[in-house]
């Protein structure tokens, strides 16, 4: 992260390009966030450097819980009240799950959509700040 504050970028668009990073990180496209991450990246003339650190915040530690949480989220805001179903584990199949897990498909979609824009927003506040104070710091020394 620190490599971040040695980038001779604008503030601007080290921040945006981070925020656009974690929004794609978040998306609920699976497998594809590296690749989308650095098209957006080369499509919108974004720092791809910056762009694929945010989109590595979700990453094997971390994509289970985020992506836990924005499917509560989005069933929460869409007030879908049956989350977690009975689960019958002696007869258990890929069939079975994506029967009695289907009806979480728009509440993850939802939810990681809207969770990666506000991550993305905040992350852009934070980062574009943290550059600011580091340039500034750079310039003093």
């Amino acid at each position: 992260m620190a490599a971040i504050f040695s980038i001779k970028d604008s503030p601007k668009k080290i921040a945006i390009s981070f925020a656009v990073g974690v929004f794609i990180g978040m998306s609920p496209i699976l497998g594809l966030h590296t690749a989308l991450g650095i098209a957006a990246a080369w499509i919108f003339r974004l720092n791809k450097f910056v762009t694929i650190i945010g989109v590595y915040v979700t990453n094997p530690w971390t994509i289970v819980p985020i992506y836990t949480f924005a499917t509560w989220f989005g069933a929460k805001l869409l007030g879908i009240k049956k989350i977690i179903p009975a689960i019958d584990w002696n007869n258990i199949s890929f069939s079975y799950i994506l029967n009695e897990m289907g009806h979480l498909l728009l509440p993850f979609v939802f939810g990681s959509t809207l969770l990666g824009l506000l991550s993305a927003i905040a992350g852009y506040i934070i980062i574009y700040q943290a550059v600011i104070r580091s340039k500034q710091e750079q310039k003093v020394d």
